[in-house]
């Protein structure tokens, strides 16, 4: 019996699993979020399009590391007919994120999870926490923390079907 415990966790990790998101392959969760700028953004209104999902806030230092990023990233690719990149504020004001998006360029949707619906429902840990959708709604990509530009294109190339 000792043995074959022995034989099962040789050569795995435990950190390994605290990196990469158990919903790759899934399914997108059902979410239906107030958006920053008035009305409201859904899985069913995202469906159809290559989608980037950030999970953010304004006090989180790397989130504040990751906005370079992801303003060149979005820069990049806003023009593309089938491309849409959402920012999901967790944990913080709508007074915060107006003053934050006034102070920085920020030219993607913008929502807000007050009951924390979309971040359970897709497993966030913390934040910032990226999270890639093809077009058929399945999640084909996902970053825990910071995410690059190259992280990003890589990311919005599996939801394309690119890989």
């Amino acid at each position: 019996m000792l043995g074959v415990v022995l034989a099962l966790v040789v050569g795995t990790d435990p950190e390994a699993d605290r990196y990469r998101s158990k919903l790759l392959g899934d399914p997108v969760p059902a979410f239906d979020l107030p958006l920053l700028g008035g009305g409201r953004v859904s899985d069913e209104t995202i469906a159809g399009g290559a989608v980037i999902v950030n999970f953010w806030n304004t006090w989180c230092i790397p989130c504040l590391e990751e906005h370079p990023a992801l303003v060149e990233f979005y820069r990049r690719h806003a023009d593309g007919p089938d491309f849409v990149m959402i920012g999901i504020v967790r944990d913080d004001t709508r007074a915060a994120v107006r003053r934050y998006v006034r102070e920085r360029p920020v030219g993607w949707m913008i929502a807000f999870d007050p009951e924390v619906q979309a971040a359970l429902g897709f497993g966030t840990r913390g934040q910032p926490e990226t999270f890639a959708i093809s077009p058929d709604g399945v999640i084909v990509g996902a970053n825990i923390g910071a995410s690059t530009v190259a992280d990003l294109e890589r990311m919005l190339g599996a939801a394309r079907g690119e890989r």
